[in-house]
Order: C-alpha cells, then sequence, then structure tokens
C-alpha cells in the first residue's frame, strides 16, 4: 500500500523536476531517466536533494513504452479535453499507465514521463489510470486546486504567497486572502453571480466529474459506464437548474440559451488568472464578440461554425423522428429507457456515439468555438480561454448559456415521452402527511445562508517556492444546517420500503408570478434521496442536512490527503478512502434575498421495489450518486434521473399543487441571506 501511496507524490509540484524532494520524499532516478539538461551532473543532483529527505524511493530501470504520441504537446502549451488532437493523446497516455503490468512498472513508466510530457496532459491520464487501474482504485487522489491553484486563484495572490513563504517561517505564516469578487465590478449585472460561477468547489466538482467519466480510451470500459449519456444529461441539467434558481435569487431573469451561433455574445467575461505552467495569461472575452470559423495550425482544427450547425440539425432531426442512425444504416430508437442514454452520448460526443461521422462533436466542439472567439485564426498566438478546460469553464457565463441551448435538445425528447399516469406516481397505501424544515437559530421552514472564509493549502501547487504549508483564504455561500421531519402514513399492514425524493424550486418566476408546472419543473433541485423502512402506522422521518446523496462534505472537496491519516490496512483508513465527485456541500442551498426567497420544497415516497438496483455498494463511493453515480457500480435508481420531474405532467396539471398525488408532499419554504462573514472553525 506504501509503494501505492507513492504514485500521489508524482502530483507535487507539477513542474519541479522529478528528482526534487516530493512530500518529505524524493525518487531516486535512474541517470538514464534525467532529462538531457540534468543527466551530466545526476550524481551531484540526486545526493544534494535526497540528503534531507526522510525517504528515498527508488526507480527501476524498466523497458519503456513509444511515448513520442503524448510528448508531442509541448510542456509549456495548454491542454484541453475539448480538443479532439488532444484527446487522442490523452487517451494514448491513459492506455500506456493502464497497461503497465504492476505497480513498480506503472511508477516507472511515470517518473520517466513526468518531466518530458506537458503537465496538465500527465495529471490528467495519470488520475484517469489510478481511478480505473484495479490496484489503484483505492487511492484518494489530489485535488486539482492543490496541484493547479492557478486555475481557481486570482493571480496577484501568487506573488503574495511566494513573498510570505520566502521570508516567513513554517508555522508562522498567515493566509493570503482571496478578494471576494475580483473578477469584474458590479456594472456588469452577470457579475451579481460571482459566488456561483467562480466558486472553487463548483468548479471542483464539474473538473472531478469529467476525470470520473472520459469520452475519449482505447480501453472501452473505462469510458462505458452504466447510464453514462443519461449522467451527462442530468447533471448539467441540475447545474442549469441551479443556476437560474441562484439568478432568480439575484432578481435577474433565467439564462437566455444560445440557440443562435451567429449571434454576437453580450456577455463578455476576464477570469484574472495566469496559468503558472503555460506562463501566459488565461485570455478574455470582450463584450459582443463573435463566434468565428477556426483554422489553428498548431492545435489541428480546422471547424466551420456551419459543421457545428449542421450537427446541431441533425440530432433535432433524430429526436423528433425518434431514432438515430447507426455506421450501418441501421436504426436506434430512442425510447423512453434507453434514448436519453443514447442522445446524452451523441451530444457529448464520446466512443459510445453509434454516429460520430453523422452527428458529429456537438458539445465538445461548442466548447472550442466559444474559447477561441479572441482569437480564431492563432494570428495572435494566444491560447483557449477558461471554456476550453473543464476545470474552469463553469467560470464563464457562456457556460450556462451553451448548455442551456444543450439541456433544450434533451428537453425536446423528454417531452415526446408519454406523461406519467397516475399509477405511475402513486405509492399505494402510502401518504405523506406533513414536512416541516427545522434550521439552527431561524423560524420553521425557514433556511439562512451568509458568507463564509475558508481556508485550502495551496504548498503542494507552487513550484519553486520554499517548501511548508501555504494558505490561500477563500469566500463561498454557506447556510445554516438543517433538518427535514417528514410525516409519512403506512395504512397497510406490513412493513414497506420507500425511496424519498426531495427537490426545491423557485415558488414563483422572474416576473413574481406563480409558475406553471411547465416551467416549475426545469428549476426543480435535486435536495436529497434515501431509503426508508416504513412501520404500520405513522413514521416521523428526520433527516440532516449534510446527509444528502446530492453534496461532498467540504472536508472531502478540500482535504488534505497526508494530514492525519490513520496506519495502512485499519479499518480507519478505509473509511478515509472516498471519492471527490459531488456537488460541495456548502452550495447545497441558494443564496436566497435578504428579505426572503419563496421556494417550494417538494417530498415524494416511491416504491422501493420498484426503484431497487440490487448491488453490492459496500466499500463504495456511493453517498453522492445522484450526480455522480457510484464507482464500477449500477447507478442505484431504477427509475429515469430526475424522476418525477424529468417529463411534462399528465392532462389536467397545470400546477405543482395539481401534481402531486397522496405519497407527495409540497412545503412553502423561505430562503434568507444574511450578508455577514464568519470564519470556518
Amino acid at each position: 500500500m506504501n509503494y501505492k501511496k507513492n504514485l500521489l507524490l508524482l502530483y507535487d509540484r507539477p513542474r519541479e523536476p522529478i528528482f526534487m524532494g516530493k512530500g518529505k520524499s524524493v525518487f531516486d532516478v535512474p541517470d538514464n531517466y534525467l532529462t538531457d539538461r540534468y543527466r551530466p551532473i545526476g550524481p551531484e543532483i540526486q545526493n544534494r536533494f535526497g540528503e534531507l529527505a526522510e525517504e528515498r524511493i527508488p526507480v527501476r530501470s524498466i523497458a519503456l513504452p513509444d511515448l513520442r504520441i503524448p510528448m508531442s504537446l509541448g510542456r509549456q502549451e495548454q491542454f484541453s479535453l475539448f480538443i479532439p488532437r488532444h484527446r487522442k493523446i490523452a487517451a494514448r497516455l491513459i492506455d500506456i499507465f493502464m497497461g503497465m503490468r504492476n505497480i513498480e512498472e506503472l511508477q516507472s513508466c511515470a517518473v520517466f514521463a513526468r518531466d518530458r510530457i506537458n503537465p496538465y496532459l500527465f495529471n490528467y491520464a495519470l488520475s484517469v489510470a489510478l481511478l480505473h487501474r484495479r490496484d489503484t482504485k483505492n487511492l484518494d487522489l489530489p485535488s486539482v486546486v492543490e496541484v493547479f491553484p492557478d486555475k481557481y486563484v486570482d493571480s496577484r495572490v501568487f506573488e503574495q504567497i511566494r513573498e510570505e513563504a520566502t521570508v516567513v517561517p513554517e508555522g508562522m505564516r498567515m493566509p493570503i486572502v482571496i478578494p471576494k469578487d475580483f473578477t469584474a465590478s458590479d456594472l456588469d449585472e452577470e457579475h451579481r453571480l460571482w459566488y456561483f460561477r467562480e466558486d472553487i468547489g463548483v468548479n471542483l466538482h464539474h473538473w472531478h466529474w469529467h476525470l470520473v467519466y472520459p469520452f475519449e480510451a482505447s480501453n472501452r470500459a473505462i469510458v462505458d459506464k452504466d447510464r453514462r449519456g443519461e449522467l451527462f444529461y442530468y447533471m448539467h441539467s441540475q447545474l442549469i437548474a441551479r443556476y437560474n434558481f441562484e439568478r432568480f435569487c439575484n432578481r435577474l431573469q433565467r439564462v437566455k440559451r444560445l440557440n443562435n451561433l451567429r449571434e454576437p455574445i453580450a456577455e463578455g467575461y476576464f477570469p484574472k488568472l495566469d496559468s503558472l505552467v503555460a506562463s501566459r495569461t488565461w485570455p478574455g472575452r470582450v463584450d459582443n464578440a463573435v463566434i468565428k470559423d477556426l483554422n489553428r495550425e498548431l492545435d489541428q482544427i480546422k471547424q466551420d461554425v456551419s459543421d457545428l450547425e449542421r450537427w446541431i440539425d441533425r440530432i433535432y432531426e433524430a429526436v423528433h423522428q425518434g431514432y438515430v442512425v447507426d455506421e450501418s444504416g441501421n436504426r436506434i430508437f430512442l425510447d423512453e429507457e434507453k434514448g436519453i442514454d443514447i442522445l446524452g452520448n451523441i451530444i457529448e460526443s464520446s466512443i459510445l456515439s453509434p454516429n460520430r461521422q453523422l452527428y458529429g462533436d456537438m458539445h465538445n466542439v461548442g466548447h472550442v468555438f466559444l474559447s477561441y472567439t479572441h482569437d480564431p485564426d492563432h494570428r495572435h498566438l494566444e491560447s483557449f480561454g477558461v471554456m476550453g478546460d473543464v476545470a474552469t469553464a463553469m467560470r464563464d457565463p457562456v457556460f450556462y448559456r451553451w448548455h442551456s441551448f444543450i439541456d433544450d435538445i434533451f428537453q425536446e425528447h423528454k417531452i415526446k415521452l408519454p406523461a406519467y399516469t397516475k399509477s405511475q406516481l402513486t405509492y399505494e397505501g402510502i401518504s405523506v402527511t406533513g414536512i416541516i424544515v427545522q434550521s439552527e437559530g431561524a423560524p420553521v421552514n425557514t433556511l439562512h445562508t451568509y458568507w463564509q472564509q475558508s481556508d485550502v493549502d495551496l504548498s503542494r501547487g507552487m513550484d519553486f517556492v520554499p517548501r511548508g504549508n501555504v494558505f490561500a483564504r477563500f469566500t463561498h455561500l454557506q447556510h445554516a444546517p438543517f433538518q427535514y421531519v417528514i410525516q409519512i402514513d403506512n395504512t397497510s399492514d406490513a412493513q414497506r420500503m420507500g425511496f424519498v425524493r426531495i427537490f426545491m424550486a423557485p415558488k414563483n418566476d422572474e416576473r413574481g408570478q406563480p409558475m406553471l408546472f411547465r416551467d416549475q419543473r426545469l428549476f426543480m433541485v435535486e435536495m436529497d434521496k434515501f431509503l426508508v423502512a416504513l412501520r404500520p402506522g405513522a413514521n416521523r422521518i428526520r433527516r440532516r442536512s449534510n446527509e444528502s446523496t446530492v453534496t461532498i462534505p467540504f472536508e472531502r472537496t478540500f482535504r488534505n490527503l497526508d494530514d492525519k491519516r490513520p496506519e495502512t490496512g485499519t479499518p480507519e483508513e478505509e473509511a478515509f478512502n472516498f471519492c471527490g465527485c459531488g456537488w460541495p456541500a456548502h452550495m447545497l442551498v441558494p443564496k436566497g434575498l435578504p428579505e426572503g426567497f419563496p421556494a417550494d420544497l417538494f417530498v415524494m415516497v416511491s416504491n422501493y421495489e420498484d426503484d431497487r438496483v440490487v448491488q453490492d455498494l459496500v466499500g463504495t463511493c456511493n453517498d453522492a450518486a445522484s450526480y455522480c453515480g457510484v464507482r464500477d457500480r449500477l447507478y442505484p435508481d431504477r427509475k429515469a434521473m430526475g424522476f418525477p420531474f424529468d417529463r411534462l405532467a399528465r392532462t389536467g396539471v397545470d400546477r405543482l399543487s395539481n401534481f402531486v398525488t397522496p405519497n407527495m408532499a409540497i412545503q412553502s419554504v423561505n430562503v434568507i441571506h444574511i450578508d455577514k462573514t464568519v470564519p470556518r472553525t
């Protein structure tokens, strides 16, 4: 196990040569593994950096695979999963790491590759391999904010961090405060959403999701996970629902879909980030920028906007016809069960797409077009903007416009499906008779949000800076802990098992008018989903907000994997090991308004016998399954993702109140934002 953990040291200080200290250890690198610059002085540098190490890790020289394709991306270039050439390069490197016969060979290969391959590419490919190899699955990967803080932190902060680390001894260093809203002024109304778009945890969630669900690899099993296409639809659909909820809380209209690729993009964005690897500033996008044909020889991209429009038309045609055509000309029908999954694999074009030639690469190439509006033909030698990187894309307002349009295509398919009948929605003998939300220090059915300051250790990603912890302090949204108290009656004479599904949505639209069901269903944010045993008679169920199956705790998102780690092989270490994919817990509740924001809390109990998926979940990461699924298992719910709001309502239902059956209930809640900032205790 210790040998396995040495692989995690490869994430430390990504631009520093491998022979320099990693944590408290140093790799003993064979002379022939050193790069040309350091090979002539190999013995001297090995001794110098090994003297102070607590542990020297031997690296065996092996017959190395052909790394020419992974090395074709320059070390100073940016790396993007959306660029087809980069995807193919990454797939090759993943295959190489997956093909190593054992841990020792994997370590040797990775040590050799690390100083020769683009750091972003290396870290992505190694992360995917460690997540999917049988012998490394239980390793906890470091957060990308630790390894590449330049993707998340105001560039001015790094100068202060270097000064603090150089001048002040470890143990006496103070956290460097990241300004609360540093990317724009209040003149930009979109900047009201800075706390959502630029939240580190939100962006980490998006990065980690795409790490778990890559769309390119020679080993099909790495990509072909249960309901992968549907999960792409649902996770991003929930992002849009949450974002629109937040827009209402900031007195803004719902996001405008980017359904006209020829129209100027009104919203500009300037990220104020520096790339420490590429030694470049992340480019911005001016107001009213226009998408143009791409001709970038360095990236091997030559693509016309009309290509993207053609793919969109073909996908819409497939949705309206009710089937897609595979490469052999066979029809694959978009039915109730598998249709959304097939559509997801076409829109986010992966190796699972039944016909990439016909339906193209819509989602990914759309990101590429949007990320190059500032330099479509590379005349200014600029790299892509934040929309070109899964770790940063959610910072940009245009991300939500693009994904609102994509969600519209998915909804076009969903509205063609038959509405759920009353019998499909009802759980005979079970009724929800009461809901109360209890929050600390608040009246009943009231939720409180506020600002909180927390620290994140950036030392792992600070190359050529004196050793020791260096912290950045950032401000994020937080909510007071709360619990649901749900009254459920079981009129049968036997115990019944039920799935409790909890959603929340704005009560009124942007004009202050009560929302119609057809609109409100698209705003339904999943809050929790859990199993209950219902004895005959009355049952009072209590559920805490920190138990949500949507979120992961703050400590997991930003955890130091070396601090207070339990001993190897103990039950405590098994509990310590968990996955990092999940919505950040501090963003579970929308911001609300100082005077209160009215929302509808919806609770449904469905029949677990109809929903259950028989599988062993012991020792797996299954506590944030709603958006991330369960690693190496089936999605733990047979119902369509988003059920019961993934389809239009039955005839005669125009409001949520008309939709409710006895096993459902609605409770009005008020979300109050208190404009205060408190430190994390």
